[in-house]
């Protein structure tokens, strides 16, 4: 099948629409401020290929096959096509950019798109309206295909399935991406609910009739909203519910056993501990590890460099990835713990910092204000932000519990979080149940078997509860009993005082450490 006619199916009758231009992939035309802009028939599928795959790096051998299919071209004649296409489409003039070049690997669309539906759909493509119940698709989801396919297979078999992470792991663009997966499974009824904007647990109800376009009143309740989905097949998607949790537990326990046909898929920073309850833990993207000689190619191998490199050309950088910053982004991406959001948002600074600055601030407490998208909800457009709800939804003793276990910088045993978090305001049986409900709650981690569990505090999360272990005045107490319990761990305590001091590395008066070059690490630090 020819590429065009491959993308009309994938997208239907699409218009898109990119700074003064709008492309019709039917009619193969594009416009500028409604002027029909001649291109070559191999320029215009260059350009398809491009957008379809806008924000992401296609290399030049995927372009090459695509658009001279069955032919042998030179990376030459690419060249030329690709120049003749910005000349077309004024790449450069008035700081206009849509085609970056991503050096080593191919050619990245990075302009801001607008997709508008046509009239007709194609052949087996789902009506317009089972995805306008959707948020927009993200232009690229890195590193989660197996993911997708694993949860859409498990909640067609098992109806409902909790997606839980820690804030900005990417738990409702995967929700999103399964949703999309699976309409046709459920006849293309999808409804996406976000619960995240509710203060009052009792709206849950209404606000899930409202979305689906069933009565809503006063007296809007359970019984009311179970009575309108008992014989009605459908998939529900209930995003961001920690915050109203107790009042979604309690519905979805009642759909599941009233509504045999209706698929649920939550989304949580905890799990909501209901019968017939399936949870899927959502890992952050994967890192490379620790190496000096780290290359390029061998970086981009893993999806949490992939999305860092994509996004900083993306947000306009003139970020070329090459050998010599391959360590500095995987270790910044390592230090994220593959968190897509706070990578994005690093990466969103690539611009403004080099990459080299960038790994020297996280160190300090600045990277949590950095902004994200401004169509972002509130929750999401900085960590601090992210970080604020999670930590507004935990009771005095979690928030107690928390902060001091920041005090580790690295992996810790159960009986070392006690050491320290324990005693003072907190006895053993509160710091033990907070530690479990912390790891449920995805805000320390837990790893190894029952034998051998170990935790830690994940980077941006320990950086945070820093801030507020010296706010709260604890910070010489908790230093010290970790210094009492772990006498014989010099290394790791030097590194903690190191660590908690640095708060004034960037304040007036602090140590300049960064005075005559910029090292990968901050050396106050």
């Amino acid at each position: 099948m020819p590429y065009h006619q491959g993308l009309q199916n994938a997208v239907r009758r699409d218009v898109v629409s990119f700074g003064p231009f709008r492309l019709s992939i039917a009619r193969r035309l594009l416009e500028r401020n409604d002027t029909p802009v001649p291109l070559r028939s191999r320029a215009l599928d260059l350009l398809l290929v491009l957008i379809e795959r806008a924000n992401e790096v296609v290399t030049k051998d995927e372009i090459m096959a695509r658009v001279w299919p069955g032919l042998t071209v030179s990376e030459t004649t690419l060249r030329v096509q690709i120049a003749g296409l910005r000349r077309a489409l004024g790449d450069g003039e008035q700081d206009a950019r849509y085609i970056a070049n991503v050096t080593g690997r191919g050619y990245c669309f990075v302009a801001s798109l607008t997709h508008h539906t046509g009239m007709e759909p194609a052949a087996g493509s789902q009506p317009p309206s089972a995805a306008a119940e959707l948020p927009p698709a993200p232009t690229r989801m890195v590193g989660r295909d197996d993911t997708v396919r694993n949860v859409s297979r498990n909640l067609a078999t098992r109806r409902f399935l909790t997606i839980v992470g820690p804030g900005g792991v990417g738990k409702t663009t995967v929700a999103v991406a399964v949703a999309r997966h699976m309409l046709e499974d459920v006849g293309g009824a999808v409804h996406f609910i976000d619960l995240g904007s509710l203060s009052d647990p009792s709206l849950v109800p209404s606000s899930i009739a409202s979305t689906l376009g069933a009565p809503v009143g006063p007296d809007t309740t359970a019984a009311s909203l179970l009575a309108f989905l008992r014989r009605r097949r459908m998939l529900l998607i209930l995003d961001s519910c920690e915050h109203v949790i107790d009042a979604v537990a309690s519905l979805t326990d009642r759909i599941r056993g009233a509504a045999p046909e209706i698929h649920l898929l939550a989304t949580s920073r905890e799990p909501l501990r209901v019968e017939g309850e399936q949870v899927h833990r959502l890992r952050p993207l994967d890192y490379p590890p620790e190496d000096p000689a780290l290359t390029a190619a061998d970086a981009l191998r893993f999806p949490a460099v992939q999305l860092f490199v994509e996004h900083a050309v993306a947000c306009g950088s003139r970020f070329e990835f090459s050998d010599e910053e391959a360590p500095v982004v995987g270790e910044i991406c390592r230090r994220l713990d593959g968190i897509a959001l706070a990578i994005q948002l690093a990466a969103g600074r690539v611009e403004a910092y080099s990459v080299r600055v960038i790994a020297v601030l996280l160190d300090s407490q600045f990277t949590l204000g950095w902004d994200g998208r401004r169509t972002a909800v509130p929750r999401h457009r900085t960590l601090s932000a992210m970080l604020d709800w999670s930590h507004n939804l935990l009771s005095a003793a979690e928030r107690v519990v928390l902060r001091r276990l920041a005090v580790f910088s690295g992996y810790f045993s159960f009986g070392a979080a006690l050491s320290v978090t324990a005693g003072f305001d907190i006895d053993g049986a509160q710091a033990a149940n907070a530690v479990a409900s912390l790891v449920a709650k995805s805000l320390v981690a837990a790893c190894g078997g029952a034998r051998s569990t170990r935790y830690r505090l994940l980077g941006t999360t320990r950086a945070y509860m820093l801030q507020k272990l010296v706010e709260s005045g604890e910070e010489p107490a908790i230093i010290s009993r970790h210094v009492l319990c772990h006498g014989e761990e010099s290394e790791q305590i030097g590194a903690n005082l190191r660590i908690l001091r640095s708060r004034y590395w960037l304040l007036p008066g602090g140590r300049d450490c960064c005075r005559n070059s910029v090292p990968a690490r901050c050396s106050a630090t």
